[in-house]
């Protein structure tokens, strides 16, 4: 098991696709989300609105945690979403300049 910080999280697309991901670097692989900086899910459904994300310091537990909610339906990930981000505001927004973005 390796120890740092890592994150589990839930990026979402305008029409509300979700995609569930871990990550040592949330800020980095939120903002590789919204560049489309990897091919994939995410990028072919603009997955780049970070909804939900919780911290982990061991990396198997964020991974467990990943796997589990990708088990999950549809309506249970929603769920978690909303119980804190009811109106799912991007809780990346101002992490980033516009001419990060651009």
């Amino acid at each position: 098991m390796s120890k740092g910080i890592y994150f589990t999280y839930i990026v979402v697309s305008r029409s509300r696709t979700l995609y569930v991901g871990v990550t040592g670097d949330l800020r980095k692989r939120v903002f590789e989300h919204k560049q489309e900086l990897h091919e994939g899910f995410s990028a072919t459904y603009n997955c780049d609105r970070l909804v939900w994300f919780e911290r982990f310091t061991e990396v198997d537990h964020a991974i467990e945690r990943e796997k589990q909610l990708k088990g999950w339906r549809r309506a249970k990930k929603i769920t978690l979403i909303e119980a804190n981000n009811p109106t799912w505001v991007d809780l990346s927004e101002g992490w980033y300049t516009r001419e990060q973005l651009a």
